[in-house]
């Protein structure tokens, strides 16, 4: 078995992560960070992808913020540490469609209510309403 956890950096984001290691420590954490490409600029998302497939995990994790790695080290299962382009609600489902050994995705809530939700749209909300695992937004 293995925890999906989308990784930008944010508040919500370490959120998820911390849970995933309470709750699925002893199991294989994916953490998974989407570079999001602003539509119209595809050779630079080319360029992108191809820097994203020569990485290795790594070095990618060297990016990935010290007490981020310490968290992760703690935990008795193993972590890797994945970098996709695209849309981050699409590349996260799709991620864990092409992965048959994610059972669940841990997701960060930024916590956005009413109107501006539903202006904004929310990477969280598509992931639940999309994904083909179970998924747990962490507040």
């Amino acid at each position: 078995m293995a925890v999906l956890v989308p990784y930008d950096g944010s508040r919500p984001a370490r959120k998820a992560l911390e849970e995933a290691v309470t709750e699925y420590g002893d199991e294989t954490i994916v953490l998974l960070r989407v570079i999001e490409v602003a539509g119209g600029s595809l050779g630079a998302g080319l360029g992108l992808i191809q820097e994203s497939f020569d990485d290795d995990p790594e070095e990618l994790a060297e990016d990935i913020a010290d007490e981020v790695l310490a968290t992760l080290e703690a935990t008795d299962g193993n972590y890797e540490v994945e970098t996709v382009v695209g849309n981050p609600a699409r590349e996260i489902v799709a991620y864990a469609g092409n992965h048959d050994d994610i059972e669940r995705i841990l997701i960060g809530s930024h916590g956005r209510e009413g109107v501006s939700r539903i202006l904004l749209g929310s990477v969280a909300e598509k992931v639940v309403r999309r994904s083909p695992v179970s998924v747990t937004v962490v507040r």
